[in-house]
């Protein structure tokens, strides 16, 4: 009797130490947290202009006038003319490509007219297609470097480079050559813009060009352009201009 009398005691607190945990257990609140990050996203900018000195129609600059778009010059053999297109990467563009595409429409009679009389019987020269740069164009020496394209002064890489169309396209329904300058470097501006180096800076006439030559030339026209890509998402140049042109 006694026994079952200490049993029961013991029963007793066991089922209350299973009241309290169960009790216990029946209040437990998970430890929960949260936070957020909120991202915000603005759109990325890649801007250029490209300008030139102002000049009357004999080349020379005008003072004290703002940049243009487009200059009219009045052509005469062996006189030389001011003409310095000008691009600028401006504040808050990206890291990007820039490049430059200079077009001399009348292909056929200014690649005539930029033929050296004196060694025109010769034949070709296979450079022909470079005349115009060669006979013309008056590139900055300083500058020159620090742009990729036919800079004539070497005729063997000229002439692998006039077979690239990389560097120069000639179209045959506008009968136009178009010579393309790369900068070596990739430019960005966050701070401000950026002035690129001025690739050339003249062009002239040549002094054997005759009256006759020029009557040949109908509106004749040198048409600079300026292009630029984003740098990002590209592994080099080669790829980000192949995306431009598509």
């Amino acid at each position: 009797m006694k026994a079952r009398n200490r049993i029961k005691p013991l029963l007793t607190l066991c089922c209350a130490l299973l009241l309290v945990a169960a009790g216990v257990f029946g209040t437990l609140a998970y430890l929960t947290g949260t936070d957020t990050v909120n991202n915000t996203f603005t759109v990325g900018n890649v801007k250029i202009t490209l300008d030139e000195a102002k000049v009357t129609t004999d080349g020379t600059p005008v003072e004290g006038a703002d940049r243009v778009k487009a200059n009219e010059y009045h052509l005469l053999p062996g006189h030389t003319y001011t003409k310095d297109p000008t691009v600028t990467v401006e504040e808050g563009s990206d890291l990007s490509y820039v490049r430059m595409k200079v077009t001399f429409n009348n292909a056929k009679a200014i690649i005539a007219l930029c033929t050296d009389p004196e060694f025109a019987e010769d034949g070709p020269t296979g450079v022909e297609n470079a005349y115009p740069l060669i006979r013309m164009v008056k590139f900055v020496e300083a500058n020159a470097p620090k742009w990729d394209g036919i800079i004539p002064d070497n005729m063997v890489e000229t002439e692998e480079m006039l077979a690239n169309a990389k560097y120069f396209v000639y179209d045959k329904p506008t009968d136009t050559l178009t010579y393309y300058f790369y900068y070596n470097e990739t430019v960005a501006a966050p701070d401000g813009d950026v002035v690129l180096p001025v690739l050339f800076d003249k062009v002239t006439l040549p002094e054997w060009v005759t009256n006759d030559q020029l009557a040949t030339l109908e509106n004749f026209q040198i048409t600079v352009v300026a292009e630029a890509i984003q740098a990002d998402g590209f592994a080099n140049a080669g790829a980000a201009w192949a995306a431009f042109n598509g």
